[in-house]
């Protein structure tokens, strides 16, 4: 007998906030091998992060938009980052400031991480319901029936994660990011049936939605019986992405 889920039910990957920004040529000091790529962002020492160069631009020298770098230093305060291209690794030299082009070059956090923490995640979509009704037209013995048409669509979701004493996790950051006041960056990929090929998801074999998002709240519950959770809840800020083929 077949079985609708045939992996691992309910997996749930995240991108955190406030790790999608911009910055130009004159934002790079090549002297000190730093960037400002802009204050009071969300990124943390060893987030993989990948760069994009503006149209008809050219990346700092010593960085390229085919291969992901490692964040050394960032101080929010300032917006100054320096990189390397390992985790931990030694600080990472850029030749030169760059060119820029017609847009700005970007920066975001490379990859999704899995939220090992999260016990339960749900996620609805609606759509409004527009009242086309014309009043008129020749009366019956039956009541006339309102006409309607779909209007936009909305989306709202939560997932309970478990709390833990270690708050370098992605389920940690998770949490402190309904407090984030830059959002841009935190991506949901919720995964209804999640297929492992070694380490990584099987994005080919998987099931899954995508879908920037806002965190709008955290809701703790603790007694002495049960596990620390955190109810997380969010809603997308762009259309998500259904992928439920399996090929």
């Amino acid at each position: 007998m077949a079985t609708v889920l045939s992996g691992t039910s309910g997996a749930l990957y995240y991108k955190p906030a406030g790790t999608d920004s911009t910055f130009k040529a004159a934002n790079v000091t090549n002297a000190s091998n730093s960037i400002n790529v802009g204050t009071f962002l969300n990124f943390k020492v060893d987030d993989k992060v990948s760069f994009g160069t503006g149209t008809g631009g050219t990346l700092p020298g010593g960085l390229s938009a085919s291969t992901s770098v490692f964040v050394r230093t960032y101080v929010a305060a300032t917006g100054a980052a320096t990189f390397a291209a390992t985790a931990g690794g030694s600080e990472l030299a850029l030749s030169n400031d760059g060119t820029d082009g017609t847009t700005p070059f970007t920066i975001k956090f490379a990859e999704f991480q899995s939220v090992g923490d999260v016990r339960e995640w749900s996620f609805e979509v609606t759509r409004e319901e527009i009242d086309v009704t014309s009043i008129g037209g020749t009366l019956g013995q039956n009541a006339p029936f309102r006409s309607f048409i779909t209007g936009f669509a909305d989306g709202t979701g939560s997932a309970t994660v478990y709390t833990t004493d270690d708050d370098t996790t992605i389920a940690s950051r998770l949490i402190e990011d309904v407090l984030q006041r830059n959002q841009v960056g935190a991506t949901f990929k919720l995964y209804t049936d999640l297929i492992l090929t070694g380490s990584s998801p099987n994005d080919t074999t998987s099931r899954s939605i995508e879908f920037a998002a806002v965190l709008t709240s955290a809701s703790y519950s603790v007694n002495p019986d049960d596990a620390q959770s955190v109810e997380i809840a969010f809603r997308p800020s762009a259309a998500p992405t259904f992928d439920f083929a399996k090929s």
